[in-house]
């Protein structure tokens, strides 16, 4: 059972680290490309189906995570996965404001056709999920490297 713990908690933040990057280094240079009519409504479609997978990656994160720690001999559980564990909770909270922030705000513009107050809310968005991606490799390398 474990090992399906396991597995679940790595796809949960495999999806989410790999969604992130993905939208830094692949798409977001792709998108000055295209003029703001139409850039503006692509990124608001793309997150608003990667936001469903980072839901669902959190909740797997969450639940695989609590019963993996409860599950650890004697309570004994390296310091790394505390510090994962510590990392993985801001990054959430981050995820939570980019969200519930500039997200909703950014949903608003494309709507109104408001491109420069779009634009902004994009690169917070941007600015934020690279900070969480730099997180994410932290925390992935606090759980392998500190035992």
């Amino acid at each position: 059972m474990r090992n399906l713990f396991l597995f679940l908690h790595i796809a949960g933040a495999i999806f989410w680290m790999g969604g992130m990057a993905f939208m830094v280094l692949a798409l977001r240079p792709s998108l000055g490309q295209l003029p703001p009519p139409t850039r503006l409504p692509l990124v608001v479609e793309v997150l608003r189906r990667f936001f469903v997978v980072v839901a669902v990656s959190i909740v797997l994160l969450l639940a695989t995570g609590v019963v993996m720690l409860q599950q650890a001999p004697g309570g004994a559980t390296p310091p790394g996965w505390h510090a994962m564990a510590g990392l993985g909770i801001v990054m959430m909270l981050v995820f939570g404001h980019i969200f519930f922030g500039p997200w909703r705000r950014l949903k608003q513009a494309a709507a109104a056709q408001d491109w420069p107050a779009g634009g902004k809310r994009m690169n917070q968005i941007a600015l934020l999920v690279k900070f969480n991606l730099g997180l994410g490799w932290v925390a992935i390398a606090a759980v392998l490297l500190w035992r």
